[in-house]
């Protein structure tokens, strides 16, 4: 029998560390619900998502920052490691599709019609046929 472990993850960006030749972009997603009194709970949960593919790790450090909200889909793998004697288990999420859905608050180019026209390419007034 053939079994799938995968993810799929919609949230905003909190923190992306380089770990040797990998990076690890800390995701927040969110979810509301009622609780037994009828109140809305909101609970947001993290996840750590790691990069492994050079290609993808170059499109996290030129487009994607802090804040951003982005959509990332991966395969889970489980991890064993002992420490002081004791065994320790988690879950790994590697990254195999990361894409930026929004800009987040910290892309500070995108702050006004100024910052937009510090952007476009000068002008060559000697190509202008007339």
């Amino acid at each position: 029998m053939n079994t799938i472990a995968e993810f799929t993850i919609i949230g905003r960006v909190g923190e992306i560390k380089q770990v040797g030749s990998t990076l690890r972009v800390s995701v927040a997603s969110s979810f509301s619900r009622r609780d037994n009194s009828g109140e809305w709970v909101e609970r947001t949960r993290w996840n750590e998502v790691t990069v492994f593919g050079e290609g993808t790790r170059g499109y996290v450090k030129r487009n994607i920052v802090k804040g951003d909200l982005i959509f990332t889909s991966g395969s889970m793998g489980q991890t064993k490691w002992e420490k002081d004697g004791e065994t320790f288990y988690g879950v790994t999420l590697a990254c195999e599709r990361i894409e930026r859905l929004c800009k987040g608050p910290n892309h500070g180019e995108d702050n006004g019609p100024e910052a937009q026209e510090s952007r476009r390419p000068p002008v060559d007034d000697s190509d202008i046929p007339f």
